[in-house]
């Protein structure tokens, strides 16, 4: 089984966490290929930085060719989700939609994440996913995931204390911790919580693991495109 894991973002450190958080979670008879986006924002954190990765998102995958059994875009906010699954023919997973999807089915949920500018980004994520009336709370942290991770102890301070507001003031059945440079935080958080903790990123591979349907490519738009990489227009005319 092959899975390609895309950070749709340009810091390479965030790629190999995520393949180290991943991979023993999926265990034996998965390969996995982790690429970094070749362009775009070291860290995505305004709606401008949101829609160039999500063509980073495509680039990503058209360059590394071959087939893939599943594919992860490892943003939590899931940037080129649903083009990418116009085009993947294979399970294209999200970090925040798997999230959502399995906090979901416990009831209502809130999300605590970092980065001043998500929150808009985050509702239309609940809202595409069909689980808008299901978010019951959203604590966006100023600071970005990438400076969270620079001071792990403090890191988890801060998000405890936000899971604990967020769920307070919102009456959630369970809080989701987002991002992708935040993976095993949630884990560690629901070690010390009262209440369910979701890690965005451990949600996705539960959700690699389950992913069995492998919908067919829409095929060529009839588009003419320009100033695209060849690989990736060799793709959209497939």
């Amino acid at each position: 089984m092959r899975l390609l894991i895309i950070n749709p973002n340009t810091s390479a450190h965030v790629t190999r966490a995520l393949g180290e958080h991943i991979a023993p979670m999926l265990g034996q008879g998965w390969q996995l290929d982790c690429v970094t986006a070749r362009f775009g924002a070291a860290y995505i954190a305004s709606e401008a930085a949101y829609a160039i990765a999500a063509h980073a998102v495509l680039d990503a995958w058209s360059s590394q060719g071959g087939s893939y059994d599943a594919i992860l875009i490892g943003c939590f906010g899931d940037p080129g989700l649903e083009a990418l699954r116009e085009l993947a023919g294979c399970p294209v997973i999200g970090l925040a939609e798997a999230a959502m999807q399995e906090a979901a089915k416990a009831g209502r949920f809130a999300i605590v994440t970092g980065g001043a500018r998500w929150a808009p980004i985050l509702q239309r994520r609940a809202a595409a996913a069909g689980l808008q009336d299901q978010l019951a709370g959203l604590l966006v942290l100023s600071e970005s995931g990438a400076e969270l991770l620079a001071d792990p102890a403090r890191a988890l301070t801060r998000l405890e204390g936000a899971a604990r507001q967020v769920r307070s003031e919102s009456g959630a059945e369970s809080v989701i911790i987002g991002g992708a440079a935040l993976a095993g935080m949630g884990e560690a958080l629901a070690r010390r919580l009262p209440f369910a903790v979701i890690d965005n990123v451990s949600a996705a591979a539960r959700a690699i693991r389950t992913a069995a349907s492998r919908p067919a490519p829409a095929g060529p738009d009839g588009a003419g495109y320009h100033g695209l990489s060849p690989e990736l227009l060799a793709r959209l005319q497939a």
